[in-house]
């Protein structure tokens, strides 16, 4: 294997939906970085069963709506 070819591998801080933070390793960023989620496994509704609803960040999902409202959604 070639020496010097791999990106960085050190720990960061993910921040979730709900303001808690979790300790990841990743090559985002540098060691001590900040990632805040907009979607993450505890709001997103593929992954919690669709008990919450999505927030609409924008304007994002209306438009989208707006855009494809004539198709049968």
């Amino acid at each position: 294997m070639k020496n010097d070819i791999h990106p960085d591998y050190h720990i960061i801080n993910v921040k979730m939906t709900d303001g808690t933070i979790h300790q990841m390793k990743s090559t985002y960023g540098k060691e001590g970085d900040q990632l805040a989620l907009d979607i993450d496994p505890s709001a997103h509704p593929a992954w919690n069963g669709g008990s919450s609803r999505l927030m609409d960040a924008g304007g994002r999902v209306s438009k989208f709506k707006k855009k494809y409202e004539g198709l049968g959604f």
